[in-house]
């Protein structure tokens, strides 16, 4: 029994390419990082098994129907699933440093890039702070964070503790604790800081 989706992707062999093997490889990485199997990702997008099974197989390609769906049930901006290039890995297990993109922020002085792939367990993303750049207020939420003065130096407060850190320094603590930053220096401090939060939970670098 097939439904109005799994019409919507029946296509000949011979219209099948090699973009469509590479858009099949990209849902079943992204499908693994999020620990679906093949009949929770196929139940969440309202398609069968078997169509999931042959799309990711690049046996068949995927309809506009079927892109919005599938992308919203692997938590993905649409784009990713058919964004072109012919390295596939780059926008599943790697980022081009040209392709990095900002991260909506709250407080003045500070710009996040992230650096970890779509579907990563992981939010890794640089933090750069403005001299007197930092965030509002402190605030607190679920997960574990570790970071890594690259250059320049902040100052971290954690559970009410302050630390001055500086270039080649490190930290890590739990996220539900209260915590803020900011940069009392003259120069921009930059920051690898690493989430297991999704990047649409973090605010303001953390």
């Amino acid at each position: 029994m097939t439904s109005d989706l799994d019409e919507d992707l029946v296509k000949t062999a011979s219209d099948v390419g090699e973009a469509d093997i590479m858009v099949g490889r990209r849902i079943r990485a992204l499908r693994l990082e999020s620990g679906l199997s093949l009949a929770e990702l196929a139940a969440r997008a309202g398609i069968s098994i078997g169509a999931l099974s042959q799309i990711e197989r690049g046996m068949t390609s995927l309809r506009v129907k079927v892109i919005w769906p599938l992308a919203a049930a692997l938590n993905v901006e649409p784009s990713v699933l058919i964004s072109e290039g012919n390295d596939m890995s780059s926008d599943i297990y790697c980022v081009r440093a040209a392709n990095r993109r900002d991260l909506p922020v709250h407080s003045e002085g500070i710009r996040k890039q992230l650096l970890s792939p779509p579907g990563a367990t992981l939010t890794g993303m640089t933090v750069e702070v403005e001299p007197n750049g930092g965030t509002s207020e402190a605030y607190s939420h679920s997960g574990h964070e570790f970071g890594f003065v690259l250059n320049g130096s902040v100052e971290l407060v954690v559970d009410a503790t302050k630390y001055m850190l500086r270039q080649g320094d490190s930290f890590a603590f739990k996220s539900t604790l209260l915590h803020s930053f900011r940069n009392p220096g003259s120069e921009t401090c930059t920051i690898l800081w690493v989430n297991t939060v999704k990047p649409s939970e973090v605010r303001d670098g953390n």
